[in-house]
């Protein structure tokens, strides 16, 4: 009996190439850039994310921490369930973008999450990362739905869905607590079906 299971591809040596960016997991030699990247950033990045744990250990101030979460999603790559990349332009560490909660079955789904030095903002780096991913997510992990979800007020990431034109599917109430508070989000999702009859658009303005 052969498996309708689709084939997980090798994530070694894994790169995902735009035309600016290069998407790739981090390793432990990259502690100092991303550390000084997200310690410059904290301020613009926090307000977004879930509230971090008092006393839990810190990996932008810890070499050995964020050593331990490199191999953390090194695992989560190897069990198909995550796939976190960090985004690099020019070489230099600039952003991470992650497809997170892989669900297979009949669901073949998954959400991406993103984040971008302030410094690269307003490059369109972001929306690259995700036609990119993506591109990826459809055509080689088989997957048949990616959905991203956005604070309403965080007008900068609902342009990045704004210059893909990826649909609005409507307002979650209370979706992540986000900072201390279950934030609203709005949710925004392509299929399989969309990415195929828009491939060659993605491809004119943001693959390699």
């Amino acid at each position: 009996m052969t498996s309708t299971h689709p084939a997980r591809p090798s994530t070694v040596g894994l790169r995902l190439y735009g035309r600016r960016i290069v998407l790739r997991p981090l390793v432990a030699q990259d502690f100092n850039q991303w550390s000084e990247v997200r310690r410059r950033n904290g301020r613009w990045l926090t307000r977004w994310e879930p509230m971090r744990l008092p006393h839990h250990p810190d990996p932008e101030t810890s070499r050995d921490v964020f050593a331990a979460r490199c191999n953390a999603r090194e695992r989560e790559r190897h069990a198909g369930s995550q796939f976190a990349f960090g985004i690099f332009v020019d070489g230099a560490f600039s952003g991470e973008i992650n497809l997170n909660n892989v669900v297979r079955g009949a669901f073949q789904s998954a959400t991406i999450g993103y984040w971008i030095d302030e410094a690269r903002a307003g490059r369109a780096y972001v929306a690259e990362a995700v036609a990119v991913l993506a591109q990826w997510s459809f055509e080689e992990l088989q997957l048949h739905r990616l959905e991203i979800c956005i604070i309403p007020h965080n007008t900068n990431s609902r342009r990045v869905m704004d210059k893909l034109a990826i649909r609005a599917e409507g307002l979650a109430e209370r979706f992540l607590e986000i900072d201390g508070i279950w934030e609203d989000h709005l949710r925004y999702a392509i299929t399989v079906e969309e990415w195929q009859e828009r491939r060659e658009w993605f491809a004119t303005h943001w693959l390699a």
